[in-house]
């Protein structure tokens, strides 16, 4: 279900109809006020809970967030294990939530590492929303570009297939939906930081000062409103794009 990238248009209000977040700065949002880093997850939380309504409110299909990284394995033992601790809270109290609003959950990543309890976890939350069309909401856990490029390269050696680029596009972890219009990243870096590399070759990047925890719907308001400004011309010329547009191809 992927998307060339001349069909991955946004509207033309210009809002992005795919939008990737990198929700970074969650420690840093603790640690200034003093507070143990796990602070910080449990209100960043409450920041994407505010995010997937406003997307939901604003029209958005599909919201993909990067939640665990494969690297972040290596941080202190004590704060993955809070990390995987509030994903399950979070699951059986969210979940109810987000279904009754017409979301479809998935969790994009590699299911090795991951306890039982908490795989049966992600497994059910997708069974549960299978059914709802309003919005698409990927939870990217132990998800790593470079490990979703190689598992899907992998995966087509295995079915005897070429890899190509049409291949490659239909089995990578999220495959499901289109390539992400908008990626936005939180807490001042400014890097992807191997999250959806191959999905993003012509993805508008956005990036803020704003730690995650701050992040709220007016923050996402700026956002959009700065997409709205760009000209995606996916290898075009400017006037190329305009002409689509004035014929209806946009």
């Amino acid at each position: 279900m992927s998307e060339s990238p001349l069909s991955a248009v946004a509207t033309e209000s210009g809002l992005p109809q795919h939008v990737a977040i990198v929700m970074d700065g969650n420690g840093r949002w603790a640690q200034s006020r003093h507070l143990p880093r796990a602070a910080g997850h449990k209100q960043g939380l409450d920041a994407l809970r505010l995010t997937v309504r406003a997307c939901l409110e604003r029209g958005v299909r599909v919201l993909t967030v990067f939640a665990f990284s494969s690297e972040n394995w290596n941080r202190p033992r004590e704060e993955v294990s809070g990390l995987m601790d509030l994903l399950v809270m979070a699951l059986s109290r969210e979940v109810p939530k987000l279904s009754r609003s017409g979301v479809r959950l998935f969790f994009p990543g590699n299911r090795d590492g991951l306890s039982p309890r908490v795989q049966s976890g992600l497994d059910k939350a997708q069974q549960a929303t299978a059914h709802n069309q309003k919005m698409v909401l990927n939870v990217c856990f132990n998800y790593g570009g470079r490990w979703d490029i190689a598992q899907a390269a992998r995966q087509l050696v295995v079915e005897g297939k070429e890899i190509s680029e049409g291949a490659l596009c239909e089995v990578t972890a999220l495959a499901h939906v289109g390539d992400p219009d908008l990626l936005i990243r939180t807490g001042g870096e400014m890097r992807i930081s191997n999250f959806l590399l191959w999905q993003c070759a012509y993805t508008e990047l956005y990036f803020t000062p704003c730690l995650w925890p701050d992040f709220d719907a007016a923050q996402l308001e700026r956002a959009f409103a700065d997409f709205a400004g760009r000209e995606r011309r996916f290898g075009q010329t400017s006037e190329q794009v305009a002409m689509d547009r004035s014929s209806g191809h946009a």
